[in-house]
């Protein structure tokens, strides 16, 4: 099987959902009508209600929902062959993730830019919204954890590939201030000096990586575990307009060009792939996700298909920065088709490489002696890029090297294929920090709304303290878990937590179609998949508690089992108070 025809099916599907099932929802079930004024412009307050270009926005919606998911999950599931993979994603991103997007955002902008918990305990009930505000910060913390930890083990010891990250943040700052500040409106012009500024840290990585200044740049995993949290926490805390949103506007250009860049080289390159379609992994054993087919690769590919985290930015930062509501169709169900095929290079990149380099370097070194495998490339891909790649699990170092090897196949790059793998470094860990920064606010939001009832002073969003006290308590938390933990448990759990987050999301869609829609019919376009997940994620949990967990007998492996059961039970409270709300409201349909 070649790389093309998996682009062009994917290219294809996409497109006929967008033209017409997209169109369906957005004019028959949710009636987007622009006349209606959207929160941004209703509380507009420079902070958080901000009316913004939908390019911009798409940009940092974008930016903020494709976190690590559809570019480690992928590489991850490449474990059981190319098609089970391929499949849930355009199946997943079409039905589920797209639908979920869409539905979260309008209903959002229509309740004044409510939260989902808020939304829950609009539409569902008081209980309801009070256990899906524990459900998701139990949820997000995890979904966090499991993201940094991505990023924690692609710059552990790698002084070029932390510069260039790190350079990234005082491009963002300049760009606020040059588009709000020296000129504004100016995008065109801060967006060209941004991207030069980012490119710049990319070549300038590794000569300044060699010096003595180099050295600050050389960080462990226990170092890197405590300054990811401490930049979460000052980047949720600053205005978005400052470092959040021209920092995903930012990424959003490398993102998309560099998968662009990635589609051309595969069309040039046509690369064979040499995983096969399925392998003998799919019944469970294997050496990165230790269980079966199904229901593992729904929870292992979670943004690229459908994700839950998707939904607190639907619900979070998007909504009160929508500028009219014939936007919401090209941020939501465009962004997340833009991501799934994000996703679908991520397991081309993956499944290029020879299974025996690829598993040598997604799993440790010990256990890869153990299955008998060989490595026919690593050592050269290793030479060429200047970097230790065996042993280095958690996909972000396979995936850079995947596309090192395809991008420095077109001709006359070869030479380049240390800059392409740091510069696809870079790109992964924008992915991630984009994310990190934009759930921590969100974590931060949900938190504040919970404390309300108890303190509120510190409930209070526009207060200093209450902002800073619960930005301090949601980065520490996520940070512990990224301390103490590893990919083999991190990552079940949070394709666990993220994806019970889309069940309880696409149940609360549900009652909304239901209540705002005269045609029950509708109800389906979201419950069907609320169905599938719910049943899936459970089951995946389930299998991780007793099989990954507790058989661990560790302290973290026993705190991972016991958040996997309270998150599995919030969830399943939700549910239940869902569906009486859903079958309450098809009895008044008939």
């Amino acid at each position: 099987m070649h790389a093309l025809t998996l682009i062009i099916t994917a290219l294809l599907v996409f497109t006929l959902a967008y033209r017409f099932y997209a169109k369906f929802i957005t004019a028959k079930v949710l009636v987007i009508n622009d006349r209606n004024i959207t929160p941004a412009h209703t509380f507009k307050d420079g902070y958080d209600y901000h009316p913004t270009n939908k390019y911009v926005l798409f940009g940092h919606h974008f930016a903020a929902i494709s976190g690590a998911g559809p570019l480690v999950g992928p590489v991850l599931a490449a474990q059981f062959g190319y098609l089970p993979g391929f499949l849930w994603i355009l199946i997943g991103a079409v039905l589920g993730g797209a639908v979920h997007d869409l539905v979260i955002l309008f209903a959002s902008v229509r309740t004044k830019g409510l939260s989902l918990t808020r939304l829950a305990r609009k539409y569902v009930g008081k209980t309801a919204g009070m256990i899906t505000g524990i459900a998701i910060l139990f949820i997000i913390i995890t979904a966090l954890a499991g993201l940094a930890l991505v990023v924690v083990n692609a710059l552990n010891e790698s002084a070029w590939a932390t510069f260039t990250i790190a350079i990234t943040i005082p491009a963002a700052l300049f760009m606020a201030l040059y588009m709000y500040r020296l000129r504004p409106g100016k995008i065109v012009e801060a967006s060209i000096i941004g991207v030069v500024i980012v490119l710049a840290g990319v070549v300038a990585g590794e000569p300044i990586s060699k010096t003595v200044f180099g050295q600050y740049f050389l960080l462990s995993k226990p170092t890197l575990s405590i300054i990811l949290p401490i930049y979460g926490l000052i980047a949720s805390t600053l205005p978005v307009w400052l470092l959040l949103c021209p920092r995903d506007y930012l990424s959003s250009y490398m993102k998309l060009g560099t998968i662009l860049l990635l589609c051309i080289g595969i069309f040039i390159v046509n690369p064979s792939l040499r995983m096969p379609a399925i392998t003998p992994y799919i019944h469970g054993g294997g050496p990165i996700i230790p269980g079966k087919v199904w229901p593992f690769v729904c929870i292992t590919i979670a943004c690229g298909a459908i994700s839950g985290f998707h939904s607190l930015v639907a619900s979070g930062t998007t909504p009160k920065m929508i500028n009219k509501e014939s936007d919401i169709k090209m941020i939501s169900y465009g962004s997340m088709l833009t991501e799934a095929i994000v996703s679908i290079m991520a397991l081309i990149a993956a499944t290029v490489l020879l299974p025996g380099d690829y598993f040598a370097i997604n799993v440790p070194v010990d256990v890869f002696h153990k299955m008998g495998l060989g490595t026919t490339q690593l050592a050269d891909i290793e030479r060429m890029t200047g970097e230790a790649l065996a042993g280095r699990t958690g996909g972000a170092v396979s995936l850079a090297a995947g596309m090192s090897v395809i991008l420095s196949a077109i001709p006359g790059m070869k030479a380049l294929m240390g800059y392409w793998y740091h510069f696809a470094i870079m790109f992964e860990a924008l992915f991630i920090l984009t994310t990190v920064d934009t759930g921590t606010r969100v974590a931060r939001y949900i938190l504040q709304e919970l404390v309300k009832f108890v303190n509120h002073r510190l409930g209070n969003q526009k207060r200093f303290s209450g902002v800073i006290i619960s930005g301090v308590v949601i980065s520490a938390l996520w940070g512990y878990l990224v301390y103490n933990g590893e990919i083999s448990t991190i990552w079940p759990m949070f394709g666990v937590a993220n994806q019970l987050l889309a069940t309880i999301a696409l149940a609360v869609g549900t009652v909304y179609i239901l209540k705002h829609t005269k045609n029950w019919r509708y109800g389906l376009i979201t419950f069907v998949p609320a169905a599938f997940m719910f049943v899936t994620t459970v089951a995946a949990g389930i299998m991780s508690v007793k099989d990954n967990y507790l058989p661990k007998h560790t302290f973290q492996g026993n705190l991972n089992a016991a958040l996997s059961i309270i998150m599995i039970t919030l969830v399943c409270i939700i549910l239940f108070e869902s569906t009486k709300k859903t079958h309450m409201l098809l009895r008044a349909h008939r």
